[in-house]
């Protein structure tokens, strides 16, 4: 597989259109058609983690936070960013980046905290993404099973836990060819009648054009009838923060505990009643300061995430417990969330590509 190989699966799972609209994410560095012979996973891209993959033999990075987010003025030993991208050069080694789109997708940056900090039955705090289309497709009875098995493999037809979901209705196609036309069932220059199935699939945009040439490459007609329509339907797949449940209530002292030893954080800051009992949880890794309407709107007795500002905790104070548990430590799990899925997706395939968690920290902070 190559390096475009890897940021196209990748793309499957956390697509660059729920991204943050002035994100960086993607192939920051290296060339596309690289054979990838090693894959190391990190939160950040720094020196050490470069001399790290070249230990490892890995010559692809994918990391959460971009290498590259500002604009480059120049590629100097004089900034860590100049001198990481001359060493990634020196040694080959290629970096992709997925970034807000790992924030908003399922299975990504917030589900993998929630997994660490024990919550079942977990969903979204906030779906607000409308990112699906309706593909209609016009297709004679007898073919219909084998375009839409066709569209459903290039990625329609998926809602929830289910794939392959369509709806078909029977009418009758009608169509005349010109003296250039080759079709398939009648006579070019007669008006022919043709019974057929009106075929709906649920589309994400990012892959509707796929599904159409999917679905043009399985049609037995030589112009098939198709039409596309935007949807205002909420997506599960993609949305912002997570609230889930405990499997048996704690009291909120004796779950802080937890909070830092399953994240492995020097210190946590928080304000709640410390003997109030938690049940319902919401979380957010990184920066979710703004969700805190959010998860005290859907009932959560305390919410996890990052760089807290004071006020906040203002806010929060008699309305929800509240915990900055650190910006590292509420997005580290995630690495771990890629190398499993990653390693999954090349097992499926028969693929043989060794993908690493990193070993290093890269927090930046330090506590006393």
């Amino acid at each position: 597989m190559t390096v475009d190989d890897i940021h196209r699966l990748m793309g499957t799972w956390a697509p660059a259109a729920v991204a943050w609209e002035r994100d960086n994410i993607g192939l920051q560095c290296g060339d596309p058609s690289m054979a990838v012979r090693g894959i190391l996973v990190t939160l950040d891209v720094t020196e050490a983690i470069i001399e790290e993959a070249f230990r490892k033999r890995a010559n692809l990075i994918v990391s959460h936070h971009p290498l590259l987010f500002r604009p480059l003025r120049a590629v100097t030993p004089a900034t860590a960013t100049g001198r990481c991208v001359r060493v990634l050069a020196r040694h080959e080694i290629a970096v992709y980046s997925a970034h807000t789109n790992l924030d908003f997708t399922r299975g990504g940056t917030s589900h993998a905290l929630a997994e660490v900090i024990g919550l079942s039955d977990v969903e979204f705090l906030e779906t607000p993404y409308r990112l699906q289309k309706k593909v209609v497709a016009y297709v004679p009875a007898e073919q219909a099973d084998a375009v839409a098995a066709a569209m459903a493999e290039a990625g329609a037809g998926r809602i929830g836990n289910y794939d392959s979901c369509s709806f078909r209705a029977p009418g009758t196609g009608t169509f005349r060819g010109n003296e250039s036309s080759h079709p398939a069932v009648g006579s070019r220059g007669r008006l022919e009648r043709v019974p057929e199935i009106r075929m709906e699939m649920i589309v994400p945009q990012w892959n509707v054009d796929r599904v159409l040439s999917a679905m043009a490459k399985a049609h037995p007609y030589e112009e098939p009838a198709y039409d596309v329509y935007p949807l205002e339907n909420l997506s599960r797949d993609f949305g912002m923060g997570v609230i889930g449940s405990l499997r048996e209530p704690v009291p909120l002292k004796t779950y802080l505990g937890r909070i830092k030893n399953s994240l492995g954080t020097g210190a946590l800051r928080w304000t709640g009643n410390p003997r109030s009992v938690v049940r319902r949880v919401a979380a957010c890794g990184g920066s979710g300061g703004d969700l805190l309407e959010a998860a005290i709107g859907a009932g959560a007795d305390l919410f996890i995430t990052a760089d807290i500002k004071y006020h906040r905790f203002h806010d929060a104070a008699g309305r929800i417990g509240l915990v900055d548990a650190g910006h590292y430590e509420t997005e580290f799990p995630v690495v771990r969330a890629v190398v499993e899925r990653l390693g999954k997706e090349f097992q499926e395939r028969g693929v043989r590509i060794p993908v690493f968690a990193t070993a290093r920290s890269t927090n930046p902070t330090h506590y006393v």
